[in-house]
Formats: structure tokens, sequence, C-alpha cells
């Protein structure tokens, strides 16, 4: 599948995402659009049970296209209709059924994933106090503290990979050339396990993450009580017993 901006390959139930919009993969309505589509899709496909999101070139993703922005007047109605749109994309993520892995810059697409890996060479920032915009605040303290998600907003500070690492924002830091190979190796992990299961743990996930303790623990409960009805659940249960492999059906 490929939608101009952002390409779709499937192989062995991992779907690869790959945005292609040279020369920094800065997003527009298009981009978004494109990106929506895709991993709305990806929800409704059976044969896939988790994406790895990445960029193509040197940088993941620079954010909104400012050159583009700076070209021209705009016009009423703009404003909210680009608004609405990124949004959408950035939820189209978040609430797509199956885990998204990624790396690169633009941070509310980051905080978006699931799962985070970066090479070496990345870097992460809220650049928009330095370009005359806002944004990203919320979705950096899904991934930063109180003083850390401040001090990108209000400085543009860009955070090296190993700080990411050190600071517990990512899952690791590779060399740019084991990346991808680090990314399929998670992802391989993750569409072992039943399809049903990882779908059910997303949606409890996404959520419970702004519950309190209570009620958040009560929703998974439930969860937990809908898979157990499921074979997978039952299939799990017997491999763990007789010691081997489970094979999952995704029913």
């Amino acid at each position: 599948m490929d939608t101009g901006f952002v390409k779709l390959d499937v192989a062995d139930h991992v779907a690869l995402v790959t945005m292609d919009r040279p020369p920094v993969n800065a997003v527009s309505a298009e981009f978004h659009d494109e990106l929506m589509r895709v991993f709305d899709t990806l929800s409704d496909r059976d044969d896939v049970r988790v994406a790895i999101l990445t960029g193509a070139g040197r940088v993941f993703c620079a954010g909104a296209d400012i050159k583009a922005r700076a070209g021209r007047e705009p016009q009423p109605g703009d404003f909210w209709q680009a608004s609405r749109r990124a949004r959408e994309a950035f939820h189209s993520i978040l609430e797509c059924r199956v885990p998204a892995r990624r790396w690169g810059a633009g941070l509310a697409i980051v905080a978006s994933c699931d799962l985070l890996i970066a090479s070496e060479s990345a870097v992460l920032g809220l650049p928009e106090i330095d370009v005359g915009l806002l944004g990203g605040g919320r979705h950096a303290m899904r991934l930063f503290g109180h003083s850390k998600a401040r001090r990108l907003m209000f400085t543009g500070q860009r955070l090296s990979a190993a700080e990411l690492y050190r600071l517990g924002v990512v899952e690791a830091c590779v060399p740019a050339d084991q990346l991808m190979d680090a990314a399929r190796a998670l992802a391989a992990e993750i569409a072992a396990k039943s399809p049903l299961a990882i779908r059910l743990a997303k949606h409890a996930m996404n959520a419970i993450e702004f519950m309190s303790l209570r009620d958040g623990y009560r929703f998974e409960q439930g969860m937990t009580g809908e898979l157990a009805k499921s074979e997978d659940s039952r299939e799990a249960m017997r491999a763990f017993v007789e010691k081997r492999p489970p094979v999952f059906k995704g029913r």
C-alpha cells in the first residue's frame, strides 16, 4: 500500500509504516490525511499484530512544514481545519488497535506511539517556541516529568537519544545501522503473542491512563474477564502447563 507520503508493507504480522516526504518528512494536510488512512486501515487488518513507524531519509519527522506556512496567507477556517487534522492524525496512531513503535522527531507523533527506540544520532524536542508556534506540550507530558516538559516547551531544548534513554523515555538507544533490526526484534516479540490479547491490552492501557488506581484496575479486571472467554486465553494456559509454545488463532 502506497498512499504517496506514507508507505505500508506487511510481513509476518508486522506492518512497516514509512513516512516519506523529502527532505525531512515535514507534515502537511495531505501527510496527516494519509497517516490517518494507513493507521485506520491497520485497525481492520487481521494479518497485522504490531506496527513499526519510521521515516525515510535522515530525519524521522521534522514536525510542521514551516516553509509552506510562511509562504501563504491563511484563509478563514484554515487554522481550525489544520488543528483538527493534526489532532486526528496523532490519535489515529494512539487509537490504532495494534501497538505502534517508532523513532524520530515530531514529538506528538512520538508520544502517540506505544514503544520507542532511538538511534544514537537522534534528537527530540519542541522547537515551536523558536518559530512562532506552540504545541506538543501535552504530548510531552506523557513522556517527561513536570520540569523537563516545561523546559522543552519554554526553551525549545533538544534532547539526545542517550539522554532520552537515561530518562527512560526510549526502550533502547542503538547505532543507526542497527535501529531497524532492534525495532523488528521487539515487533516480532509482540507479534508472537495472542493478537486478541494484545489488542485488548492496548485498549486497556489507553483507557486507564488517566483513571484513578481503583477505576483503572477495575477496568483491567473487566478486560481480563473478556479475554478469559477466548480460545487464545485457554490455549495460553494449556501451553504454559504443557511447557510448549502456544499456537494462537486470534479468537
